[in-house]
């Protein structure tokens, strides 16, 4: 029997919203009701997590920082393939923090034998902001890698190096659609599920000829 997927998560008991680096992050609005949101947080945390469970994973769930609201998104704390791990460099000094943190759980994870053999960062040269920004297509065997907002163009070249796979970097132009995952998925069937003005027309999936479905 093939073992249960390990997805890991981030207490969210540290998340608040008190800056802003994307549109939809409204300081304001959680101070009006600090306690509410948290308690808000907590629940959504649960019941994603019991979800998740209840389809089968396991989950590894690590504790949040204080003063690093976003680490609740590890999604972007690295790329994950065939036992490597890919750590992340991200671009606003807001996140940086989160760094170290992940980059020590990830080698827990490794030292403990759970899925890692290798644990490496990002060279220093570029941004590169996890899996939010870089997204493996099974059905093709390949990686599709977001930049221009949060990541940059040269991060695509060091995760096919490190990876040893071939990775084609999509531009994203619009400060709503700042990660490649929240607009850009390939589904099991090999088609794309993507949002066509979150891309910029030179570097898009319609320019790599895929069959696509439009939201």
């Amino acid at each position: 029997m093939p073992s249960k997927p390990l997805l890991l998560l981030t207490d969210p008991t540290h998340f608040e919203v008190t800056y802003t680096i994307n549109p939809w992050m409204e300081p304001c609005t959680w101070a009006d009701n600090p306690v509410g949101h948290r308690a808000a947080a907590r629940r959504s945390f649960q019941s994603f997590a019991a979800k998740l469970i209840a389809a089968g994973a396991r989950l590894e769930i690590m504790p949040g920082v204080a003063g690093l609201p976003d680490m609740v998104f590890p999604a972007n704390a690295a790329i994950v393939l065939d036992r490597l791990a890919l750590l992340a460099r991200f671009r606003h000094p807001e996140r940086r923090g989160e760094e170290q943190h992940f980059q020590e759980h990830f080698r827990v994870l490794m030292e403990r034998g759970f899925i890692l053999d290798e644990v490496t960062q990002i060279p220093a040269n570029c941004f590169q902001e996890g899996a939010g920004d870089c997204i493996w297509d099974a059905a093709r065997g390949r990686f599709w890698a977001g930049y221009g907002q949060r990541s940059t163009r040269q991060a695509a070249a060091e995760v096919s190096a490190f990876f040893g796979r071939e990775t084609t970097a999509l531009e994203l132009v619009s400060p709503h659609f700042y990660h490649l995952d929240v607009c850009f998925c390939p589904l099991s069937g090999g088609e794309i599920f993507y949002y066509p003005p979150a891309f910029s027309v030179r570097h898009s999936p319609r320019s790599a000829k895929l069959w696509r479905l439009k939201i």
